[in-house]
């Protein structure tokens, strides 16, 4: 999430998000005068603080979502799966599917990216881990939609949409679009033959809230869930978009996670090498897939605090990139949209 809200005084929608909360009655006498920014995603939903006097919820959390844009349902349906997984999730309070809005339980405002430091990393990643454990071992066919082919290709596609050619106005040649096309294959063919298992989609420390007593984290975001491939939310979490960590200090957190995985029996590879390498691929299909979303963000609504992140990101594809011989030819598409100059001898 990040801090991009109209105010709330300019907002056509606010006057019909404070009448339907002062109609909430009596066991919750919300104050509508006090709804205030809480947060907004990258999308049209966005989120306003509210008093209460509800003894259980002093503050509550609306959900702003117009139904021409978004829908409520997804949301309250992987709020279910998530909180029965025993994961730390908004319950729902009240909902008005028809006008788009949801009040949800307050987490509080407390952001993992707002906490994180060599300190407190160990144990709110600790947590972290523990928690999406769980969401995977909840596993049932059915309740989400698959992250199937298509959809992972259309998100790779973002970034020659709009990365390279709006970001970085670079047209490639014929031979540079058959050369993505192939890295994108192998790319795809390695996510899609991971096992499967729910998947958050954005499982980083934005969305994860620390939380003050047991339950942590608050999970937030969720809505896009999907049944995807199992590596995805731990390239989420820690080779995130907002926060780096040395590659050594990143295997260290996922060899414990893989560890906790394989005792609680799901379906990561028995060698963690092999875990590794699809850990590795699968960040290859985000990070390409986030470089062209930031892009996105910023050239088509205006978005431009993403762009900072944008150095970050591409450190990662390149990183991995640079490793395997398989995506060689993404290195040297890199280096040739970006102008970058390989040393003579550059091998992989």
């Amino acid at each position: 999430m990040s801090a991009l809200l109209h105010a709330p005084g300019q907002d056509p929608r606010i006057e019909q998000l404070k009448t339907w909360v002062a109609r909430l009655g009596a066991a919750w006498s919300i104050d509508p005068d006090s709804c205030a920014p809480a947060s907004a995603d990258a999308s049209f939903r966005r989120y306003f603080r509210v008093r209460t006097g509800h003894p259980a919820h002093p503050t509550a959390i609306v959900m702003d979502a117009p139904p021409s844009h978004e829908d409520c349902r997804p949301f309250i349906h992987v709020a279910k799966l998530f909180g029965d997984a025993g994961v730390t999730v908004p319950t729902v309070l009240a909902q008005d599917l028809d006008q788009g809005f949801l009040l949800l339980a307050d987490l509080g405002s407390q952001t993992y990216l707002s906490r994180l430091d060599d300190t407190s990393a160990h144990n709110l990643y600790t947590d972290a881990a523990a928690a999406l454990v769980k969401i995977q071992a909840a596993t049932r066919p059915g309740e989400l939609p698959a992250y199937d082919r298509a959809l992972l290709q259309r998100e790779l596609d973002l970034f020659p949409q709009w990365y390279i050619a709006k970001h970085l106005g670079v047209t490639l040649d014929d031979r540079q679009q058959a050369d993505l096309r192939e890295v994108f294959e192998t790319i795809l063919t390695n996510n899609l033959a991971q096992p499967q298992v729910y998947v958050h989609r954005d499982y980083h420390s934005r969305n994860l809230m620390v939380l003050p007593e047991a339950g942590n984290p608050g999970v937030l975001d969720f809505q896009d869930a999907v049944i995807g491939p199992i590596t995805y939310d731990a390239v989420s979490l820690w080779r995130d978009a907002y926060i780096e960590w040395e590659e050594e200090q990143q295997l260290d957190w996922l060899i414990r996670y893989w560890e906790r995985a394989r005792k609680t029996g799901l379906p990561v590879a028995a060698d963690f090498g092999e875990f590794y390498r699809d850990f590795e691929w699968m960040g290859l299909q985000r990070h390409l897939k986030v470089l062209g979303i930031f892009a996105r963000l910023y050239h088509r609504d205006g978005k431009d605090g993403y762009l900072a992140n944008l150095p970050l990101v591409l450190r990662y594809t390149r990183n991995v990139a640079g490793r395997y011989s398989e995506m060689r030819k993404l290195v040297r598409l890199l280096d040739a949209i970006e102008g970058t100059e390989r040393p003579t001898g550059f091998t992989f």
